[in-house]
């Protein structure tokens, strides 16, 4: 662990066995990035040459989120309770394998088992990863300088990928599930070298909340899936509500029984952080506006302007200006304002950024289309990283695995909701199937981003605002004569 040889305060910078470390985790969630947004790319040509069903095409999005949102909060825990080391090897592994068996899928069905059981290795091996930066660097300037680059490279991969993934479709789509084997073992490679588990550590006694592990990963399962399906309204309600309703029962179990276990799995008191619950709240909304608003481009790039995939990659490169400012720009920005008032600036960047965009036409030229883009950017490199900061900061050792693994799911379950509801407002507003009828479709779902991103911004502007009560009570306070 850094800060047990060379305590993070001691010194300005990080030493060269940090950075080493950093960099390791930093190409996981980089590699987690890019391979979503690759194979987001590449699926009409899995489609042409397996012949999937439009139903069989989405599950293969589906079965990541379903795996990666359904075994989250479980796998933030056991990061905490067996190692974070070695959970994160061991799932970086279980990643290696899989993505590669997608390469060889001649089936449908081959590809959705291997999306689900790397959206599963994705659930442990993540917050696992951000739990190692966050015990490893104590609170304070190292710790956002990490958190932040960390933030700024999860962001660059998904906007690398989708130009690599272009890239490789071209040669083969197969590539887009080979690469990530690649990248996977030359980090595994190094993990082993460059990952020590810390030498001090908080003991967390190692018995596992068996009833709590099941319900809280059928909730999430029956959850995930429930917010799925609202992408369809049209093949019926009955299984989405019955999915939502099942996953609302399990997680009402789940409290249930963390209330009366003795080494509960999640311990509830954390859920009565403000800032964590405010931090995860926007995550939620921001992460569902941001990935609705980059699905409804990609949308309307192809299918309505003719656009290529190379050509909409390039188009929407202009976002990955985040991977750039989140490591530069965002620590001096953070060190002045603070990071509720970063978080704000980056939300109202893309609320403006959304506003904007809601005119398109038939004839846009991407110049157009631009300030949009940069400006989302540069929202996203503000919001995302003091986000995790605020989600972490305050957390007791061990539980930032847990708080990472909450982070995340707030995460993957915004992301899912917002592409959920962004696909059920255009399909019920295509009309008569026209262009111009489906330029209208477009049109009105691009208003759910821009709601999305205003609440998040509600969201943590009440957070600044009882700060500045609570400061404002203690400076009177403060100011009253003793008697």
């Amino acid at each position: 662990m850094i800060n047990t040889r060379t305590p993070p305060r001691a010194a300005d910078r990080m030493g060269g066995e940090a950075w080493g470390m950093l960099l390791v985790l930093c190409g996981a969630i980089f590699l987690e990035g890019i391979d979503v947004a690759m194979l987001n790319v590449a699926l009409p040509s899995i489609r042409a040459e397996l012949g999937l069903s439009t139903a069989t095409l989405s599950g293969v999005v589906s079965a990541y989120v379903l795996g990666y949102g359904g075994f989250m909060l479980l796998g933030g825990r056991a990061a905490d309770l067996y190692g974070r080391r070695r959970m994160f090897l061991t799932w970086l592994m279980v990643f290696l394998v899989f993505s590669g068996l997608g390469g060889f899928a001649t089936e449908g069905w081959m590809l959705l088992l291997a999306r689900f059981i790397t959206g599963v290795a994705a659930a442990f091996m993540t917050p696992a990863g951000l739990s190692i930066i966050t015990t490893s660097f104590e609170e304070g300037p190292q710790r956002t300088k990490a958190l932040l680059f960390y933030a700024g490279t999860a962001a660059g991969g998904f906007s690398l990928g989708l130009v690599i993934g272009g890239l490789l479709t071209r040669i083969d789509w197969r590539w887009v599930f080979f690469t990530p084997v690649i990248l996977s073992a030359v980090i595994l490679s190094a993990a082993l070298w460059l990952i020590k588990e810390p030498v001090k550590r908080v003991r967390v006694p190692r018995r596992l909340d068996l009833g709590g592990a099941v319900t809280v990963t059928v909730a999430m399962l029956l959850l995930a899936y429930g917010v799925v399906r609202l992408e369809h309204p049209g093949q019926g309600w009955g299984w989405t509500v019955a999915s939502l309703a099942g996953g609302v029962a399990a997680l009402a179990a789940f409290v249930a029984i963390e209330r009366r276990s003795p080494a509960p799995l999640v311990r509830l008191g954390i859920l009565r952080s403000g800032p964590l619950m405010r931090a995860n709240t926007s995550a939620l909304l921001y992460a569902g506006s941001f990935f609705g608003f980059q699905f409804l481009v990609t949308l309307y790039l192809q299918e309505l302007r003719g656009w290529s995939t190379l050509e909409t990659s390039l188009a929407l490169l202009a976002t990955g200006i985040d991977a750039i400012l989140a490591p530069t720009l965002t620590p001096r920005l953070v060190a002045k304002f603070g990071n509720t008032r970063v978080i704000f600036g980056g939300l109202v960047l893309a609320v403006v950024a959304y506003a904007l965009f809601l005119p398109l036409g038939m004839d846009w030229t991407y110049a157009a289309m631009f300030p949009s883009m940069i400006l989302l950017g540069l929202g996203f490199a503000l919001a995302y990283g003091p986000l995790t900061i605020v989600a972490t900061d305050g957390i007791a050792e061990d539980e930032q695995g847990l708080a990472g693994g909450l982070l995340y799911t707030a995460f993957q379950f915004g992301a899912a909701l917002g592409l959920s509801a962004v696909t059920a407002v255009n399909v019920a507003a295509l009309g008569d199937g026209s262009p111009q009828a489906a330029l209208g479709g477009f049109r009105a779902a691009l208003v759910v981003p821009l709601v999305m991103a205003v609440l998040a911004a509600i969201v943590i502007a009440s957070g600044r605002q009882r700060v500045s009560a609570k400061e404002a009570r203690l400076a009177s306070e403060e100011a009253i004569p003793a008697s």
